[in-house]
């Protein structure tokens, strides 16, 4: 055609998404809360790999950060307290074809929802789930979390929190079958961005940990970290989470490491002295239920897509 570039092509794809067809309500969690950060990121995702709105789901249990599936323009399920986790499952069960987001947090996940969350990671069916981690029970109005700090001053505990804080990295690490362990900041969206795009490529359920800020009751808690970076350590691989060099010059600290060692990984998720960030534990081996469910239906996982797919074309916009 006359005047067009040889490296063009008129090959245009019938449906091309913008952020927008992933927009759902106005997002309405406090100013500067780290959930809107998270919110973004995994919209750009969506956005990146072209996932069609209709088959993306999004489910959460109870909660500030469960309040993520209204704020998707996908389809979702907002659960009851502790129980996103076996309602995820239920979906990636029937539907393998769905790309299925868990919104979860530190009291929903690590309390009400730790015996969801031990049979879910041992299932370890494709799936990425988000621990928005503040520390805090925010949306019942300032109630300890089981991963709050020492010390730390709550309605339930007045002077202060008297017991050690649950470790959700080695607890995971420490359940059977976990696939992929991930720790992650909200104040940083490059690194945020990144992390979640490795769960999300992983074939498994992919288990990410986020230091989430709470700006209403434990804005100071991740206020040093903010400040101090050199407080935090980012694990490199080539396979894990890739930064741009300008973002990388931010973290004083930098170590290889390497995901596939689940030793190394538990001796990373328990470290006092520094604050770990990146994949720490990737296994691409581990069976997945979700593929033992195709399986009872006389298809295999491929076949069993291949045919949601057909169905779903005949309904194509």
């Amino acid at each position: 055609m006359f005047g067009l570039k040889s490296d063009w092509s008129l090959d245009v794809p019938a449906r091309y998404f913008t952020l927008e067809d992933y927009e759902g309500g106005t997002a309405r969690w406090c100013p500067g809360c780290g959930d809107l950060a998270v919110l973004t990121a995994v919209q750009r995702i969506c956005r990146e790999e072209q996932l069609p709105p209709e088959k993306v789901v999004s489910v959460s249990g109870i909660g500030c950060s469960s309040r993520f599936p209204h704020y998707m323009g996908t389809y979702g399920f907002h659960g009851l307290h502790g129980r996103a986790l076996p309602v995820a499952c239920g979906v990636k069960a029937r539907r393998p074809d769905l790309t299925v987001w868990v919104a979860t947090g530190d009291g929903d996940c690590c309390s009400i929802g730790a015996g969801h969350w031990v049979h879910a990671t041992r299932y370890n069916m494709d799936m990425t789930v988000m621990l928005f981690d503040n520390n805090v029970y925010g949306l019942t109005k300032n109630q300890t979390s089981p991963t709050s700090p020492v010390g730390l001053k709550t309605n339930t505990h007045p002077r202060g929190a008297w017991l050690p804080p649950l470790n959700p990295l080695s607890a995971t690490l420490g359940f059977t079958n976990a696939s992929f362990v991930a720790q992650t900041i909200d104040w940083n969206p490059p690194h945020l961005y990144e992390t979640l795009k490795a769960a999300h490529h992983h074939k498994g359920f992919s288990f990410v940990r986020i230091l989430q800020r709470c700006p209403t009751y434990t804005d100071h808690v991740f206020e040093e970290l903010q400040r101090d970076p050199s407080q935090l350590v980012v694990l490199n691989h080539d396979e894990g989470v890739s930064l741009e060099p300008s973002v990388g010059k931010m973290f004083p600290n930098h170590e290889r490491h390497d995901p596939s060692n689940l030793d190394e990984a538990r001796r990373q998720a328990g470290r006092e002295d520094l604050i770990p960030i990146g994949v720490l534990f990737r296994n691409e081996a581990c069976p997945r239920y979700d593929e033992y469910t195709a399986q009872g239906l006389d298809m295999t996982m491929d076949e069993r897509i291949a045919g949601l797919n057909r169905e779903l074309d005949r309904f194509a916009i």
